[in-house]
């Protein structure tokens, strides 16, 4: 039976989510990359070669990207794309097979993963509470008739620990502060003992640096949404931003994150969002260099694990975490009694998405999202807020941050993005004074936006 192969799993992280039993006579272990595109301080794929080890099986390493997601575009293409030819070396290294298939068109098969499948004794995936692994994960284990298992390699303490929704981050924080210390170490080390030597197969798609212009270009996606202006995808990039922060930006974080002109955030959100990079290795890395240097990383670890992981455990507890109806009842309640009140300035979708308001920090905010792929926090809250204020309804004010943030984002279809725009609308929060169109949710002004932040400076560093 498939649970003769389960390895330790004390720690909360691996699911199965079948009964099927492990295949005799397979070739490999297939591990499928959905959410973590990465090869180091992976649990999940640490845990397919442990199961690997213990058949006497090499591991098969299969990461797919299809043409007909959800806004699919040059931008999220680039990115991932850009990670590629890093993970292939990476895992030629190890010993460890790779197939990477890029679906351009629907003439193209739709059945690589399941063609790996079908030579595999198990299959383990990774375990993430939104977009397409959510969906995968709930369809696909009842298909493969051998074991499936999910791993949770996002977070650092593993959703599973946490047993319902948590109100908000004063209700998490205890209990995340009580369990770090188990989870705050090293991932586990990757030891192959059996070395993948089939043939690559012929739907192997080769990704190199210079070929993925015309990899994008030969895909049926959307071209207008060009790549970012400012972040090449890949974990050597992660891991470069990593550094630049630790050196430049950890020591004045507390001060000046929340001055958007002054670059003072590391800049990892789209790393963190395809998995080229580890929370818990920045984690790590943030608390030895801020013990070597006697700095104070309190208030960039409470973005990272807290806020990041309350983000998660709301989307694992959700049905729909970017619909209006994940809010809490109060803030539901307070918006429909303010929805009919009048809206002057009233902007169409359209007009938002091309920065046309008479506010020109919410433009800037905006083209900022459509030239690079991503909006500093801070200034992301004011672009939610006024989004509420200038929309004809909460549902649709909801209905078009998502959308900007899913179509240009590159850390949109995330928990992260989708608590973040929710908490415009009062998720995660508590209520205020009542007031026209908000009702009790929490305002944001322009004046209070200048009163707290160089607006003038971030203007012109977009412009």
């Amino acid at each position: 039976m498939a649970t003769d192969f389960i390895i330790g799993n004390t720690d909360g992280r691996v699911q199965l989510l079948n009964s099927a039993p492990f295949r005799g006579g397979a070739k490999y272990v297939l591990y499928w990359a959905q959410a973590n595109r990465r090869v180091g301080w992976n649990h999940a794929l640490a845990y397919a070669i442990a199961l690997a080890n213990q058949a006497g099986l090499p591991v098969l390493f299969y990461e797919g990207l299809t043409f007909d997601y959800r806004y699919a575009s040059d931008r999220l293409h680039s990115f991932l794309l850009e990670g590629v030819p890093d993970t292939e070396r990476h895992l030629q290294r190890l010993g460890i097979g790779y197939v990477f298939y890029l679906r351009r068109t629907r003439h193209d098969p739709n059945d690589v993963f399941y063609r790996l499948a079908k030579n595999a004794a198990a299959v383990v995936t990774d375990d993430y509470p939104v977009f397409l692994a959510r969906h995968y994960n709930a369809s696909v284990p009842a298909k493969v008739g051998i074991p499936y298992y999910a791993v949770d390699s996002s977070c650092i303490v593993p959703m599973s620990r946490f047993e319902h929704r948590e109100y908000a981050a004063y209700t998490i924080r205890p209990k995340i502060r009580k369990l770090l210390p188990e989870y705050l170490q090293l991932a586990p080390a990757m030891l192959v003992r059996h070395k993948f030597t089939d043939k690559t197969p012929k739907f192997h798609t080769l990704v190199s640096s210079s070929n993925i212009p015309e990899l994008v270009a030969s895909c049926d996606i959307d071209h207008t949404v060009r790549p970012s202006t400012a972040f090449r995808g890949g974990s050597p990039d992660a891991q470069k931003r990593l550094r630049h922060f630790l050196k430049h930006n950890l020591h004045r974080y507390a001060n000046s994150s929340n001055q958007p002109s002054e670059n003072a955030t590391s800049g990892l959100s789209p790393y963190l969002h395809f998995g080229h990079i580890s929370s818990l290795q920045v984690a790590l890395a943030v608390r030895k260099y801020a013990h070597e240097h006697k700095l104070m990383p309190d208030e960039f670890l409470e973005e990272l694990i807290v806020r990041r992981e309350l983000a998660f455990n709301f989307a694992r507890f959700t049905d729909h975490p970017e619909s209006i109806d994940a809010l809490p009842d109060w803030a539901r309640k307070t918006l429909a009694k303010r929805a009919r009140d009048k809206r002057d300035p009233l902007y169409s979708r359209d007009q938002l998405e091309q920065a046309l308001t008479h506010d020109p920090l919410w433009n800037a905010a905006q083209k900022e999202l459509l030239g690079t792929g991503k909006i500093h926090g801070y200034c992301r809250m004011y672009w939610g807020k006024k989004i509420l204020e200038w929309s004809h309804t909460p549902v649709n004010a909801l209905a078009t941050a998502v959308y900007l943030n899913d179509r240009y984002a590159l850390d949109g279809r995330d928990p992260n993005s989708y608590t973040n725009i929710l908490w415009c609308f009062g998720l995660h929060d508590r209520p205020w004074v009542e007031r026209p169109i908000f009702g009790q949710v929490r305002y944001m002004s322009y004046d209070g936006m200048r009163r707290k932040t160089d607006v003038d400076a971030y203007i012109g560093s977009i412009e």
